[in-house]
């Protein structure tokens, strides 16, 4: 797979693929089909809000730091996604445990959307009929969408400036290739008519995601 024209959605999709969906789709206690479907709109979701956010003035740098402090991979190699979704989803053996995993996720949408998070949960429920449950598959995958790119900065060697502009692309081919991520992503940023979401607490995330300064 060419990683220099395929979107970081569509390579974490690929790896979602199989046992991860099936484990996100019991959870929802919707059918693999329609959790697919679902996935594949929340990614570019997830991954294009990130893209805004890293535009914003110091917004890469804070993603960055969020990255290295609570999202760096624990050794080199692909995404653990056995791991990962087995603790979110209580089979894991991790202090916390799935109740841990389900605030951190919740801390980490209210960073990627601000203000704007109960819109992006209502949109991905109403577009792709989950409904109350799409809040729910934002939460799952939002500490993923967090590894993915966390071990991807560290196979890269990238800087704050690389992941930002990395993150740029990915916003502008979300919403170039359309879809319903596309879509969602498309409205949610142009709502409030200036094409920016409502990030005043963006600086705050490099200290505060996931409660990195207790």
């Amino acid at each position: 797979m060419n990683s220099s024209t395929t979107s970081l959605a569509d390579q974490l999709f690929a790896q979602l693929q199989g046992a991860p969906l099936q484990q996100i789709a019991r959870q929802l206690g919707t059918d693999t089909a329609q959790t697919q479907s679902a996935v594949g709109a929340a990614l570019p979701l997830l991954l294009g809000a990130l893209g805004r956010n890293a535009e914003q003035p110091g917004g890469a740098q804070a993603i960055f730091g969020a990255l290295q402090r609570d999202h760096a991979p624990a050794a080199a190699g692909g995404l653990d996604l056995g791991g990962l979704l087995g603790s979110m989803l209580g089979g894991g053996g991790g202090s916390g445990g799935a109740g841990a995993q389900a605030s951190a996720g919740a801390d980490i949408l209210g960073h990627i959307f601000g203000g704007q998070q109960r819109q992006a949960e209502a949109g991905l429920g109403q577009a792709t009929g989950l409904g109350a449950n799409a809040g729910q598959l934002l939460q799952l995958l939002a500490p993923i969408v967090m590894s993915f790119l966390a071990q991807r900065v560290a196979s890269g060697g990238m800087d704050a400036g690389a992941l930002g502009d990395t993150l740029g692309r990915e916003r502008v081919q979300a919403q170039q290739q359309g879809g319903l991520g596309g879509g969602l992503l498309g409205s949610l940023l142009d709502q409030n008519g200036d094409g920016k979401l409502d990030l005043g607490d963006l600086l705050k995330v490099g200290g505060s995601l996931l409660g990195g300064r207790r």
